[in-house]
């Protein structure tokens, strides 16, 4: 019998101080099996960091097609392609192929630094994609606020972001690996 995916609800207030975005967002995560809740937290962080009426979570770790989330114009073209983790050259390259801007959110530290350190240098070429790292401990921290129904705000200011759900307040400063910008 397979499993099935554990059903996540978020209420989510965004102040994006730097880009002017203010919204409330209903959203439903569905946690795969083998996702674990820190995962589940970073694709939170992630829709907070790039919010927008088009951006959408996919089938995730259930499908090798798609990103973990990604942005469509109204048109269909693929906007914004977001990945979690260490992805392997080839898909970034086919990814940068595919959307006008690629982002990489790494959260595994050591991990993360390893995998720049032998394919860095070749995807620095690819000029739309944008690489991001988050300190682990304050993914740690992030993942305190994991509830089957969550309650949160987010403030986003000079590069900095505040999440919290009335109790506790996590703040995170992702670190630009590379910046690249749309195609």
């Amino acid at each position: 019998m397979a499993l099935k995916a554990t059903v996540f609800k978020a209420q989510l207030q965004i102040s994006d101080l730097d880009r002017h975005y203010y919204e409330s967002h209903t959203l439903t995560l569905a946690r795969h099996p083998s996702e674990t809740e820190t995962r589940m937290m970073v694709r939170l962080l992630a829709f907070c960091l790039f919010a927008d009426p088009q951006l959408s979570f996919t089938k995730g770790l259930s499908t090798d097609e798609e990103p973990d989330l990604w942005q469509h114009s109204l048109s269909g073209e693929i906007e914004r392609w977001i990945e979690l983790g260490q992805p392997e050259e080839r898909r970034l390259r086919q990814a940068c192929g595919r959307a006008r801007q690629v982002v990489v959110i790494n959260y595994a530290g050591r991990a993360a630094a390893l995998w720049w350190q032998q394919i860095g240098a070749n995807l620095g070429r690819l000029r739309n994609l944008r690489v991001l790292d988050l300190d682990p401990a304050e993914v740690e921290a992030l993942t305190a606020l994991v509830e089957r129904s969550m309650d949160l705000q987010c403030t986003l200011d000079g590069g900095q972001v505040w999440i919290g759900n009335g109790q506790s307040m996590v703040e995170l400063t992702p670190t630009i690996r590379q910046a690249g910008g749309d195609r």
